[in-house]
């Protein structure tokens, strides 16, 4: 048996097609059903639905053997003690920089809001800027409104939402697509049977 962990959302969505094209459909809807493990058409295959920033450490500890996650949330983690032998090229973004729309450019020491601590922190300090990193789990727009933050750094899609809080994007700190990733563990036990998988989603990826 094969367990891959995925998240619910856009990375599901898109990644779809990619599980179908190697024989993988989820029996379930993971939107209607409340189940966290879904059975897929292959008997050998089963999917664990879990939160984005939890598929490296189930992957990590051997709860899955595969997962699917943003690079976002790998730097975050460290994927030091898994394999990351895949670009899916799947839902793409920007991790970015942002600040009221009046504030001056970044120089000297700065104030950042932000979930991703240790990817921003790597960031500013290759850029010499001195950053006292403040962690929110969420509404990071409200950061520079507020006065708790000169700039957020943040994954930005359309950028509509920093339009509605008079906020704009600024520098870009890294271009974000999902990942496949393996135990590595996984990889020695299984290895046939996930060679097979990694070799069907190259296969989709170049046809693309």
């Amino acid at each position: 048996m094969l367990t891959i962990a995925v998240s619910k959302g856009r990375i599901y969505e898109e990644a779809l097609p990619l599980l179908a094209e190697a024989g993988i459909s989820p029996t379930d809807d993971p939107e209607k059903s409340r189940k966290l493990i879904l059975q897929t058409t292959r008997p050998d295959v089963q999917l664990v639905i879990i939160r984005a920033t939890d598929v490296p450490t189930f992957v990590e500890y051997g709860a899955a053997d595969l997962g699917i996650a943003g690079k976002d949330v790998l730097l975050e983690h460290g994927a030091e003690n898994l394999y990351e032998p895949l670009d899916l090229k799947i839902a793409g973004c920007r991790l970015m920089t942002a600040a009221h729309k009046d504030a001056p450019e970044i120089a000297g020491r700065v104030r950042v809001a932000t979930k991703y601590v240790k990817t921003a922190q790597r960031y500013f300090a290759s850029k010499g800027i001195q950053a006292e990193i403040i962690k929110l789990y969420g509404s990071m727009e409200l950061a520079p409104l507020v006065g708790l933050a000169d700039c957020i750094v943040d994954l930005v899609d359309t950028g509509n939402t920093l339009r509605a809080n008079n906020l704009e994007p600024r520098e870009l700190v890294l271009e974000i697509t999902s990942r496949l990733i393996v135990n590595k563990a996984a990889m020695k036990m299984k290895h046939a049977a996930i060679q097979s998988l990694l070799d069907q989603f190259e296969k989709t990826l170049a046809q693309r």
